[in-house]
């Protein structure tokens, strides 16, 4: 096997990517589904805000207790816990639009309840795959990791919009098949029991550890909250479906595609990574990575053409997809295993925030000030961003080779 695919013979790896892939397709049907039912049902940009909100609200209050969890139970199992909340919300979800009784209350629910097994279980999930592989190989699992992730966001949007515009129980029903399948995946791994200090389990300080190590660290500090802010101003994907619908005049089908296409150009993107890893001035690369993003999310503000708005989103996922993969490998490599759950448990606290509380004040600024202002300044915003964090933390800046980190 080529040694830029040797990661994957890891049996363990494979499935867990696996896993991953069929549950993101069926997260971004759902989200897809949602999406388009709230606003059909309200016409209120303000609902996606408050869709992105519901979701995001769990990890404010859940994802550090789990991350502590994630550090001291086995994260397998974990995993499985999360994915059968999501299951079981898929299922609500199937039977109310049967029945044809689906609200903007119940979608608020249904979404707060994915947001809370999201909560649970990103944290473990995120902490699995480092363990998976040998650290020389990390940075061609989190390229391989990284493509099925794109590649899922591709197909999820795309898929969702499809099934929506038959029925919306069709997309509802696929999100429950897929989950059923991630299941499985994960169900067959092997268990990789956790060693613990019982002392230090119960110690109540312990559940803050992963905060401190991050405050202490400025690699890890300026690495995380780089994406907070970068993402958080730039929510252009969040206003889709108003861009879609009142913009540029195309329906769920088309929209769905549209939506599909930042996961296209970070899927190409993440599949060169695994082919052609980047070897010198990664922290260089971080930064020019997210200014990318700024002005892709402000081309797309200004289109009025819709494949001009799609390649717009397509630059604005290569963009993110460098950011992603630089941050995804820093971070694991800069945290100790003890830690690394509840390190990664603040990370996904900061990467939820960016994408869903980024939802709410897209939604919000959206309705405000209207979606096109709201995005031209969201993406000019995280060009200041880009400009800023470079002074902020210049170790970032400084780093030339991922075999640096220690």
């Amino acid at each position: 096997m080529r040694p830029r695919f040797a990661v994957l013979r890891h049996r363990d790896y494979a499935l867990n990517t696996g896993a991953q892939f069929v549950r993101t397709i069926s997260l971004q049907i759902q989200s897809t589904a949602l999406a388009w039912q709230i606003y059909e049902i309200t016409r209120d940009p303000f609902q996606l805000a408050l869709v992105g909100l519901a979701v995001f609200l769990p990890a404010v209050f859940l994802s550090i207790p789990a991350g502590h969890l994630a550090d001291h139970y086995d994260r397998r199992r974990l995993v499985l816990i999360g994915i059968s909340v999501e299951l079981a919300a898929g299922a609500v979800l199937f039977g109310m639009a049967m029945a044809d009784r689906m609200t903007e209350n119940v979608i608020l629910a249904l979404a707060l309840s994915f947001g809370t097994a999201r909560a649970v279980t990103s944290p473990a999930a995120r902490s699995i795959m480092p363990s998976l592989v040998p650290r020389q190989d990390l940075a061609n699992a989190v390229a391989w990791s990284s493509t099925s992730w794109q590649v899922a966001a591709i197909a999820g949007p795309g898929i969702g919009g499809l099934l929506y515009a038959v029925s919306p129980h069709f997309a509802y029903g696929a999100l429950m098949i897929g989950l059923a399948i991630a299941m499985m995946l994960i169900f067959i791994m092997r268990s990789r029991p956790i060693v613990v200090d019982e002392t230090k389990a119960r110690d109540p300080a312990a559940i803050l550890a992963g905060i401190v190590l991050i405050c202490r660290n400025p690699l890890l500090l300026g690495t995380i909250s780089l994406d907070l802010f970068a993402v958080l101003f730039s929510g252009a994907t969040a206003l889709i479906p108003v861009f879609a619908q009142d913009i540029l005049q195309v329906g769920a089908d088309a929209g769905g595609l549209l939506r599909s296409a930042q996961g296209l150009g970070a899927s190409v993107t993440a599949l060169l990574l695994t082919q052609f890893p980047l070897q010198r001035h990664v922290g260089t690369r971080l930064f020019v990575s997210v200014g990318v993003f700024g002005i892709a999310a402000i081309v797309f503000g200004l289109s009025r053409d819709y494949w001009l708005s799609f390649g717009a989103l397509l630059l604005l996922g290569a963009g993110d997809m460098v950011s992603v993969y630089i941050r995804t490998t820093l971070v694991p490599l800069a945290t100790p295993d003890e830690l690394r759950g509840r390190v990664l448990a603040v990370e996904s606290v900061f990467i939820v925030a960016s994408n869903e509380l980024g939802t709410f004040v897209s939604g919000t600024a959206g309705a405000l000030v209207g979606p096109v202002a709201a995005v031209l300044l969201g993406g000019s915003l995280t060009l200041g961003v880009t400009f800023l964090w470079p002074a902020l933390f210049p170790q970032i800046r400084k780093i030339d080779r991922f075999s640096e980190i220690r």
